[in-house]
């Protein structure tokens, strides 16, 4: 299982930012896969938190940072 790990930023404070991380339940995808399916993922998100804005992502193995 991967994890879209997405550093997002306030529109209004462009030094407020956070992590959000997003699990890929297909077992099968590749990080490749990952990373060219982020765009869509990060889209679907972002309509829901709309005074956030995607800075940067990466796609690595689920569960590997732990949550503070």
């Amino acid at each position: 299982m991967l994890e879209l790990v997405v550093s997002v930023c306030l529109l209004e404070d462009h030094s407020r930012c956070k992590e959000v991380s997003l699990t890929y339940m297909a077992e099968s995808m590749t990080p490749m896969q990952c990373m060219m399916a982020s765009p869509a993922e990060i889209a679907k998100w972002a309509e829901g938190h709309p005074k956030w804005f995607a800075k940067k992502w990466s796609c690595r193995p689920a569960g590997r940072v732990a949550k503070i």
